[in-house]
This record gives structure tokens, sequence and C-alpha cells, in this order.
């Protein structure tokens, strides 16, 4: 029988009734807790086998108390302790075999990680994360980062950790596979991200090599905006090469 993990959210009217509910009332009770959970990211976690709800013969989800308290769980493992779903998975059978589960201290802020994701540039530049920190960032298990490293997508540095850069791929190669865009596809944007670098660091050269301090701390500022506007043209193309297709 399997065990719910308790507290937190669905202590509802629903809830204290033992009635079935739609993935909307679901999605709004788990939004007071976690106001960025939407229905797509509750769909996710069913497809990943962390949650089963109960299927009417149309096909409609039916969720029951326990699945929200197991949602709840799950997903306040990942925003306190920046679990994998492959661990949170394990945590949840082992309280189903009622053992007792020790969770992990986190080792970064959650604010580091959110800058990585958000680009708000609130995180240092400097920063790095462990691999254990990457993995719960994009939600994947260490095949999927080892496959994307073995394409040149993502690599450690020496210490085996990575800069909030390699945090911000890892979310976006981790959302476009779920489009069925696997890594074998994303070459192309890597060689072309590669070209690009080349070329700005073509421009600021010279600056670089400049004897004057600020002449050189020059160059970093305008390396930065060159990607900015590069990543920009980037979007843009794409966008009206999407255009003239689809019309």
């Amino acid at each position: 029988m399997r065990r719910t993990p308790s507290g937190g959210a669905g202590s509802g009217t629903a809830t204290r009734a033992g009635g079935l509910m739609s993935i909307g009332t679901v999605l709004q009770q788990l939004r007071e807790e976690f106001p960025e959970v939407t229905i797509s990211k509750i769909r996710f976690l069913e497809a990943e086998g962390l949650i089963e709800p109960r299927r009417t013969p149309s096909g409609y989800r039916k969720f029951g108390p326990e699945d929200v308290q197991r949602l709840a769980y799950v997903l306040r493992m990942q925003r306190d302790h920046y679990l994998p779903l492959k661990v949170i998975r394990e945590h949840l059978e082992a309280l189903e075999r009622g053992e007792q589960v020790r969770l992990p201290v986190p080792g970064r802020s959650r604010e580091l990680l959110d800058g990585a994701l958000d680009g708000d540039g609130g995180a240092p530049a400097t920063a790095r994360v462990g691999r254990t920190e990457l993995l719960a960032a994009a939600e994947v298990g260490e095949a999927e980062l080892a496959e994307w490293e073995s394409y040149g997508l993502i690599a450690p540095d020496e210490d085996g950790d990575y800069d909030l850069e390699a945090v911000s791929v890892a979310r976006l190669v981790a959302d476009l596979g779920r489009f069925g865009l696997e890594p074998r596809h994303l070459r192309v944007m890597k060689a072309a991200a590669d070209r690009e670098a080349d070329l700005v660091e073509q421009v600021v050269a010279p600056l670089r090599r400049h004897r004057n301090p600020r002449t050189r701390h020059h160059a970093e500022s305008t390396a930065r905006e060159l990607a900015t506007l590069s990543v920009r043209l980037h979007a843009a193309l794409v966008q009206s090469a999407l255009r003239a297709r689809l019309h």
C-alpha cells in the first residue's frame, strides 16, 4: 500500500472530504505553497511515474488527497533540497516500504540556482555548482547529463564543477528534450554558438592585449555587449525564418 508523505499542501475542504479532484483544483491547492507550479509540470511528474492519478472512463485525471500530498512532497524536495527526480522517486519508494528517509543538506542557496536559470545577474559570475546540483536544476538523471557532455553541449571544469552558464544550458536542453529534440539535434546550435564566440573574440582580442588595464576591462564589457546583441540577432533570424515557413 502506498504511503503518502505528510504535511504541506492538500489540506483543503476537498482533501478533508476525501473526494477526488480535477487537475485544476489540485493546481489551485498546490499554488498556495508553490505559486510557480503549472498543469504541464503536474503532467510531467505523472509521465515520470511520480504520481498515478485515477482516470475516468472518458480519460480525465482525478486526484485523491494522497496524490496532492505526494505532489507537494515532490515539489518540496525539488525546491528545498534540489534533488533530481530519480532520487526523489527512491525516497518515495523507501517511504512506501516504511523506511526512514534522511534528506541531504542543500549545498548551495536557492538564489544561486535561480540567478543562473533566470539570467538576472543575481549570482556571481565565478560561482560554481556541483554535478548533483546541476542534475537537480535540470531535473534529469546521470545518463542524460553524460549524453549532453558527449556531444559537447556541457562541460565541467577541472574540478568537476559547472559554471552558471552550464546550469542555464542544462535547463534549456532539458526543456527542448521534452519537445523531442535530442542532443544530436542540438549540435548545430552548439556549432553556431562557437562560431559566434569566435567572431566576438576576434573583435575584442586587440583590446584584451592592450597595456592599459582600463582598456582590457573595456574588452570584457564589450564582449558581453556583443554576446547580447548576437543572441538577439540569432533569435530574430530564427523567428523570421519560421515566419516565412509558416505563412
